[in-house]
């Protein structure tokens, strides 16, 4: 700035604008775990359910 800054007065930065996976960096770390930890959840209901692991298919 050309112009000095008085007593009190503070300099506003402002943020340059963020990618979408900026602003949720943080996040995604845990949807990630909560999204493996679903899809294993839902393997092991299925094989207690069906009995078998092998899927019909292959039988």
């Amino acid at each position: 700035m050309s112009e000095e800054l008085k007593t009190g007065e503070t300099a506003v930065r402002h943020h340059k604008n963020r990618h979408l996976y900026e602003r949720f960096e943080g996040l995604l770390g845990v949807l990630m775990v909560a999204a493996i930890v679903v899809l294993a959840i839902g393997l092991i209901y299925g094989v207690v359910t069906t009995g078998d692991s092998t899927p019909a298919w292959m039988r």
